[in-house]
């Protein structure tokens, strides 16, 4: 007679199966050993459920485990609350090793923030299996999944642009990746999607967005993260500043609704600030505008507008021209407010821009603008940036590409990451990241960077040279 075949139940479907024999699989998140009787709290992606059994074999914290045994009500008594299977309990038949652990090098209960990050970070593999850590990133695909969807609903058109691309000077430094097929030159991992969706706005998708891979080579700090981090990129053409901010409200305040339904939003319509104002009353241009600033479920949403188009460059601006004044406030392809298109030739310090800043409790969670559509005055912005003649020709591009018909068109970019460690709270965005860098630079479980091999630096025509 076959031998009946037992399929995986997940521990969160075990309440449904009194009386059945199951079989789990998981890691082995806390072991209780009684002498005549032991407690294994068998944990899987779903749920943790107790399993008790009498002369099992010797397993070791996190080992990965089969259990196969009767589902069973527990004692009223012994009922546990803050499990979702608490009122349940496996009588154990059999318990097979699938893979032993050795001795974890971290603890995994508790919120793991008193550890040494950089051991967080070489384990991280181990961290995420931290019950906070892996709600975060449940969390997170929750919400990129929601925005998708919503943005489909509304004929948006996912777009992948590519991440070799060319370096061009957009205000932080680039990642620079060699050519082994062109010997010499350099292809640059973008800083972000700009000049790639205003194509595809000449191109005619009128609605498009992405979820966004962008990489930058600046100095780290706890709302920033170092070397790569995602964005939402979203742009739209015949479109005006007002429809922007509409769309972009409605979308993360049902994504709020939606996803985080504790959470409560201070004030809808969200508040609109000029940023003269913002700088007059708050002395920043990013306000907390909560009304308990100790409240993590509070959620005080904001738009800064009427930035100024230019600031004072300084020697350090990656726009340094010889002899300019002026570097762009957001970037260069912001478009100028059109009431003040006349003061580019006399006074270009008072020219407004079209830009505006998503602000949540304190923190910029994303910026946009209406763009520059028309070459003449894209040529007028680069030379009060004192661009050369050499500079002007890396975006040739797409002065050509606008001289075929070019839409007026604006969007944002609101930063995923810093979204979602505003709104969990979280002190720092790698808490919301599966595996990102340290704050030297390293992708910690990789051992990356690293040296390349002396024959991958010759087949490229590089030479490294010693400090």
């Amino acid at each position: 007679m076959a031998k009946e075949k037992i399929i995986r139940t997940l521990a969160k479907d075990t309440v449904r199966k009194i009386g059945e024999k199951v079989k789990l699989q998981g890691w082995a998140d806390t072991i209780r050993d009684h002498g005549k009787i032991t407690f294994i709290d068998l944990r899987d992606r779903s749920a943790i459920v107790q399993c008790v059994g009498s002369k099992l074999p010797k397993i070791t914290k996190e080992s990965v485990v089969e259990i196969i045994g009767k589902v069973v009500n527990r004692p009223e008594k012994l009922v546990n609350k803050d499990l979702s299977t608490g009122t349940v309990e496996i009588k154990i038949d059999s318990l097979k090793v699938l893979s032993p652990a050795k001795e974890i090098p971290l603890p995994l209960d508790g919120d793991g923030l008193e550890i040494e990050e950089s051991v967080r970070l070489k384990y991280r593999y181990l961290d995420l299996r931290r019950g906070r850590m892996n709600k975060n990133l449940r969390l997170r695909s929750k919400t990129t999944q929601f925005i998708r969807n919503w943005l489909t609903a509304r004929d948006f058109v996912e777009i992948e642009t590519p991440i070799l691309t060319k370096t061009t000077p957009e205000g932080a430094r680039d990642f620079i990746v060699p050519s082994r097929l062109q010997p010499g030159k350099f292809y640059a991992l973008p800083q972000s999607p700009q000049q790639y969706k205003q194509l595809l706005m000449v191109a005619g998708f009128e609605r498009y967005f992405q979820i966004a891979r962008c990489f930058r080579d600046e100095d780290p700090r706890a709302d920033r993260a170092y070397g790569e981090f995602t964005q939402l990129d979203l742009e739209m053409s015949f479109v005006k500043q007002e429809e922007i901010l509409f769309l972009t409200e409605k979308l993360f305040t049902e994504l709020v609704k939606e996803i985080f339904p504790h959470k409560k939003i201070t004030k809808s319509p969200w508040p609109r600030i000029s940023h003269k104002d913002a700088m007059k009353k708050y002395g920043v241009d990013k306000p907390d505008l909560r009304k308990n600033k100790k409240d993590k479920d509070e959620l005080a949403f904001a738009w800064i507008v009427d930035f100024p188009l230019f600031v004072k460059q300084t020697k350090d601006d990656f726009f340094h021209g010889a002899g300019a004044k002026y570097a762009p406030s957001h970037h260069m392809f912001t478009a100028p407010h059109p009431d003040d298109i006349g003061l580019l030739d006399k006074a270009p310090m008072k020219v407004r821009g079209l830009q505006h800043d998503m602000v949540l409790n304190g923190h910029e969670v994303g910026g946009g603008s209406i763009r520059i559509h028309q070459p003449k005055i894209q040529n007028k912005i680069f030379e009060l940036i004192g661009f050369t003649e050499k500079q002007k020709k890396q975006f040739e591009h797409m002065l050509t590409a606008f001289s075929y018909g070019v839409p007026p068109h604006g969007g944002i970019a609101p930063g995923i990451d810093r979204l979602l460690m505003v709104i969990l709270g979280e002190p720092s965005l790698r808490e919301v990241m599966a595996f990102p860098m340290t704050a030297g630079g390293s992708t910690a479980v990789m051992d990356a960077p690293s040296n390349p091999a002396k024959e991958q630096l010759k087949e490229l025509g590089i030479k490294i040279s010693k400090k």
